[in-house]
């Protein structure tokens, strides 16, 4: 009598749907609220590389517009980028910007490097100057910035990216922009 109390008390339940809803939901929702956190940091990401990229360009940009610049000139023009970079902190953004010559086709040479967050000039190995990009004797302006981006989720994923941008323009106005004090 006790067993087919049991069977009619497990066919019952097999038909009752109350409550599916509720474990559909409990299955769905960690997966579902991972994918949103997961879109917004690669959205967060995404915004300081591009970030990163507008402050290269916008040094090269604002550099090869002058026939000379000083330290000062420079140093004023890092703190746009600075400013390029917010909403992220700009204690993680290097800068430097660097005038490279053509000497021949295989040689170039550095006449100056200026940097934010970096102590070493601009290698002219490093340059990495275009193919074609210049005659001998004609030089370009080479801005760089990096970002070391932190998620803001560093407790669950602790992750540091690298983001970096090396930027070329030619002067506009001049032959070779000089750098007075550098």
């Amino acid at each position: 009598m006790r067993q087919l109390g049991l069977i009619a008390h497990l066919r019952a339940l097999k038909r009752d749907t109350h409550g599916v809803a509720a474990v559909e939901f409990a299955f769905l929702a960690p997966v579902l609220i991972l994918f949103y956190f997961g879109m917004v940091e690669f959205c967060q990401g995404y915004m300081a590389l591009k970030r990163t990229n507008h402050v290269s360009a916008m040094v090269a940009d604002l550099v090869s517009q002058n026939e000379k610049v000083t330290k000062a000139d420079l140093t004023d023009i890092f703190a746009i980028g600075d400013l390029i970079i917010a909403p992220f902190s700009p204690t993680s953004l290097t800068q430097r910007v660097s005038s490279v010559t053509r000497v021949n086709a295989t040689t170039y040479k550095v006449d100056w490097s200026v940097g934010k967050g970096v102590a070493s000039k601009l290698a002219a190995a490093d340059a990495n100057i275009p193919a074609n990009m210049l005659s001998n004797g004609e030089s370009v302006i080479v801005a760089e910035a990096f970002y070391d981006y932190s998620s803001p989720f560093d407790q669950v994923a602790p992750y540091v990216t690298r983001f970096g941008r090396m930027s070329y323009l030619r002067p506009r106005t001049a032959e070779i922009i000089l750098c007075t004090d550098c």
